[in-house]
């Protein structure tokens, strides 16, 4: 039988708008850390997975990105693989890494993930984000989408007697259109309202004041959310992610390592699963991915003591809630404002505050979730500690295809 992989070090960088910090700068700061952390020297380290998806969009840096910032920080000449996976390029990397090691290819590597998205010119960032999608495809019925949307919002604003609601700069992401119409799918079919979305967005906020590495440390109440500036109905801009810049890193061990080496800090992988998206049907990209971490874990939901989810969108931790069957299908909203997913509650999610509060700089993105649930299971993360914490899972997803995620990676981990 494969020898079990373990977490040793986890690292992550404060996310925001890092105007002055490029991406060898970030990498090199998260890379410091994760070796501190684990208690190691780049001469330890026998591969790496460097997880990035802008750098080339912005500087023409669309080859050999992990080769070239990790040799900027005197780790070089070992196997290095990039990986892409749109807003999943993190979780796939540790993905990878998890099964380079399980294979016994490797005893020790480091997987990392490294974000630039902030520009002053929001336009640029908004135009990458359609790349995550089937661009014929989705151009088309997202041009559909924004003229129906356009001649609701005029009838609305000529029957109430009011202006029509200027667009605001920069716009937003295709996501945001996409995750808005699963919404309304959500909303029609199970009566899930739109405070229910905001009670996700304020527990998430809330979440983030208590987090030193967040994006956003203020707290927003559900009537602030809701008030808040709408960008594609239902949702309001403190429902959705913001764009920023930053770095998180893990290095994973063998268990030949462990015994050899010792550390004291140990996190055991008990699933690492893998998924694509289809075109046809409704989308069960989470659900199949979750059956087959909870199989392969030997665990199921119940088991669960803290979940980080991949909220874009206060809808897409709605959604993956139920998928991940923490609650049946269609109780998502009730589930949230019952205080469900609250620190405290049945199943904290997103203590971390989530991407919406955390940030979202892709190609780390996985990785911060990873680095919060370390800190959860270590008994390390302060006021937003859930308490008693020992398995927890984390979900991140990536582009779209069809009516759900392109790619889905699911991590089960446990403190021994």
């Amino acid at each position: 039988m494969a020898e079990d992989v373990y977490i040793i070090g986890t690292a992550m960088t404060r996310f925001g708008k890092h105007l002055d910090t490029g991406v060898k700068a970030l990498t090199g700061e998260a890379l410091d850390m994760v070796l501190r952390d684990s208690g190691l020297e780049r001469r330890d380290i026998q591969a790496a997975w460097f997880s990035n998806a802008v750098w080339g969009y912005y500087s023409f840096q669309h080859a050999i990105r992990g080769q070239v910032a990790l040799s900027a920080n005197q780790l070089e000449g070992l196997p290095i693989i990039n990986v892409e996976n749109a807003c999943a390029s993190g979780s796939t990397a540790l993905h990878s890494a998890w099964a380079a090691i399980k294979a016994g290819i490797y005893d020790c590597v480091l997987a990392i993930g490294v974000e630039k998205m902030y520009d002053k010119d929001r336009n640029k960032i908004m135009v990458f984000f359609l790349s995550g999608t089937d661009v014929e495809e989705a151009s088309n019925f997202l041009a559909t989408f924004r003229e129906e949307e356009r001649q609701r919002k005029e009838k609305e604003a000529k029957e109430k007697g009011l202006e029509l609601p200027k667009e605001s700069p920069g716009g937003h992401s295709a996501f945001m259109d996409l995750y808005s119409i699963g919404a309304r799918m959500h909303m029609d079919r199970y009566g899930t309202t739109q405070r229910q979305l905001a009670c996700i967005a304020a527990k998430n906020h809330s979440n983030s004041v208590h987090n030193p590495n967040a994006q956003y440390t203020f707290p927003m109440t559900v009537e602030e959310v809701l008030s808040d500036r709408e960008v594609s109905y239902p949702l309001t801009r403190a429902m959705c992610a913001p764009i920023g810049d930053g770095a998180a890193a893990a290095v994973l061990c063998s268990e030949r390592f462990l015994r050899e080496r010792g550390p004291r800090r140990r996190i055991r992988i008990r699933a690492s699963v893998l998924r694509s998206g289809t075109k046809a049907g409704e989308s069960d990209i989470c659900a199949r991915a979750s059956r087959a971490a909870y199989e392969m874990a030997g665990l199921g939901p119940e088991d669960i003591d803290v979940a980080e989810v991949h909220d874009a969108t206060a809808f897409g931790e709605l959604y993956q809630t139920e998928q991940m069957g923490f609650c049946p299908a269609g109780e998502g909203g009730p589930f949230v404002e019952s205080g469900a997913t609250a620190i405290g509650g049945k199943i904290p999610v997103n203590p971390s505050g989530g991407l919406i509060a955390r940030g979202h700089p892709i190609g780390a993105s996985g990785f911060a979730q990873i680095f919060e649930l370390v800190s959860q299971l270590h008994g390390e993360a302060g006021p937003r500690q859930v308490k008693g914490a020992r398995i927890a899972m984390a979900e991140n997803g990536g582009g779209f295809l069809g009516r759900g995620e392109a790619a889905m990676a699911i991590h089960i981990i446990e403190k021994i």
